[in-house]
């Protein structure tokens, strides 16, 4: 028997009313007696549904609307029409028994409290949720040992680095055990080595403990090394739901080979396809998926080929391609 999604969310959207001001004086005058509004729809009838266990990355570019499905499914904004369901409770209702069973980590935003060690701000959010004390300790120390933070706990949190502080969120947000996880821009402003450690935590407490876990990020690494379904979202519409190997397939038309030679390249050589890089010894090239046969029969004929591969487009490269055609989609929308 099938079980039943832990998110499932049906037409859900969420409306904004903005004042419209005219220009001019006159215009402020019509104002006080007579506003126009502009309707916005952040979020526009979308519907998906999670099961459990799944880490799912939520993408889409400035303005999309994830910030806000995620901010629905946790209760902090009301939606417009459609409904929600987490946990088998309506989000919207704020129920405290879904408050105990989830957590939202937003990495612009700070959870703990700056001017206290680290220890004593979960300790404040032990007392928050009524954690029993041995629960706490355990919990606590599986996450200080899984983000190796065991020597920072006694540091006051503003004294920490960017990367350290996000660590200590994570812990805070993880406290409780939650069954769900909204991560919004987990690893945003951390360097390169933080970012990793970051995402190494995610991806080992993932596997043990099952969490449906919900990631936005302007992170491709972040989403290629933890998810395996990914949801795009635009202009509040989500377009598409599946496997980063469905959007390769999907939203691309062209594979990229690499070929490096013992030999230089004679110059009168033409290479088939798009040329991307080229020097004496090696060359990269984007061709028709249909022509990869072709293309490697030439590149073989060209010159003294000592290596050869196919690769498929960079996953980044396909979701800027595809925001943009997106972008320009709904521009020429507008004009209908």
């Amino acid at each position: 028997m099938n079980k039943s999604p832990v998110i499932e969310v049906n037409d859900l959207t969420k409306a904004f009313r903005t004042y419209r001001k005219e220009e001019g004086l006159m215009g402020a005058v019509r104002g006080l007696f007579h506003r126009t509004y502009t309707e916005t729809k952040a979020a526009d009838r979308v519907s998906f549904s999670v099961g459990e266990g799944e880490f799912v990355g939520f993408l889409g570019p400035n303005g999309a609307g994830k910030t806000t499905v995620l901010k629905m499914l946790s209760g902090l904004l009301q939606p417009t029409s459609g409904s929600a369901s987490v946990l088998g409770f309506n989000p919207s209702k704020r129920p405290v028994e879904l408050k105990r069973q989830f957590a939202l980590l937003m990495g612009q935003k700070n959870a703990l409290w700056w001017d206290l060690p680290a220890r004593e701000s979960l300790e404040l959010n032990r007392a928050i949720y009524g954690i029993d004390r041995k629960e706490f300790e355990s919990t606590v120390g599986e996450l200080i040992e899984l983000l190796d933070v065991r020597d920072k706990m006694g540091v006051m949190v503003r004294e920490l680095s960017l990367g350290e502080r996000m660590k200590m969120e994570l812990i805070a947000a993880l406290l409780h055990r939650p069954k769900v996880l909204f991560l919004d821009e987990p690893t945003i402003g951390l360097d390169v080595m933080s970012q990793k450690k970051v995402r190494e935590f995610l991806r080992e407490y993932n596997r043990r403990h099952k969490v449906v876990t919900l990631l936005t990020s302007h992170y491709m690494q972040d989403i290629e090394e933890l998810c395996e379904r990914v949801i795009l979202i635009d202009h509040g519409k989500i377009f598409f739901d599946g496997s980063l190997e469905e959007v390769v397939s999907r939203f691309t038309s062209t594979k990229i080979i690499e070929a490096d030679f013992s030999t230089p390249l004679p110059e009168h050589f033409v290479p088939p396809g798009s040329v991307l890089e080229r020097n004496p010894l090696q060359i990269k090239i984007e061709v028709a998926r249909a022509e990869v046969p072709h293309a490697c029969t030439s590149l073989l004929a060209g010159g003294q080929v000592i290596d050869l591969s196919v690769q498929e487009v960079p996953i980044e490269e396909v979701i800027r391609k595809v925001f943009g055609g997106q972008q320009e989609k709904h521009r020429l929308e507008s004009f209908v």
